[in-house]
């Protein structure tokens, strides 16, 4: 059989590009969204359908595996699989940032994200530190792998529990996930 982790970690990727495709196919919605403000509605309930198609891979490389897994394994998988779509939906941030958008964008997003705060009176370190954040393409395209990831270690939560908690068979398969 297989290694595990190996296994594990074949099964992400591959579900991770199919979820990464999604994403990226999603934020052409939010893309669009800048010029047309009707289309942001479709990015949102794109998003909102994300933790659901995520459910929806860990089931089938559940049933893929033998159709036993652990909370634990599943979750992992979770992790993993955000992570592979994460880097599939980075280069299209990228391109994102550094070609399409509008020439203010990062720096009216910015604004608009200060004009939010002045109303909750936030701490000055607060506001201090959202002005000295990196506006650059890079580094906005690699904390937005990082907020997927972060997206997926919680998310995948959920789903995990649900997965691991209707295995469809506890034979033998059990000891070797």
């Amino acid at each position: 059989m297989v290694d595990n982790k190996e296994f594990l970690f074949k099964g992400a990727m591959y579900y991770g590009f199919i979820l990464g495709l999604y994403w990226a196919f999603k934020y052409i919605f939010f893309i669009i969204s800048l010029y047309i403000s009707s289309f942001y509605l479709i990015f949102i309930g794109m998003s909102l359908a994300v933790p659901f198609i995520a459910g929806y891979l860990t089931l089938k490389y559940k049933e893929k595996i033998g159709g036993f897994i652990r909370f634990s394994h599943a979750w992992q998988f979770g992790v993993w699989l955000y992570f592979f779509a994460a880097l599939i939906v980075s280069i299209e941030h990228f391109i994102f940032y550094q070609y399409i958008a509008p020439p203010d964008f990062i720096k009216e997003s910015l604004e608009q994200t200060m004009n939010l705060l002045k109303d909750y009176k936030p701490a000055i370190q607060a506001t201090e530190a959202i002005e000295q954040i990196d506006i650059r393409p890079i580094s906005l395209t690699i904390q937005g792998i990082f907020n997927n990831i972060f997206y997926g270690i919680i998310l995948s939560i959920p789903v995990a529990f649900f997965v691991s908690k209707h295995n469809n068979n506890t034979s033998s398969q059990q000891t070797n996930i």
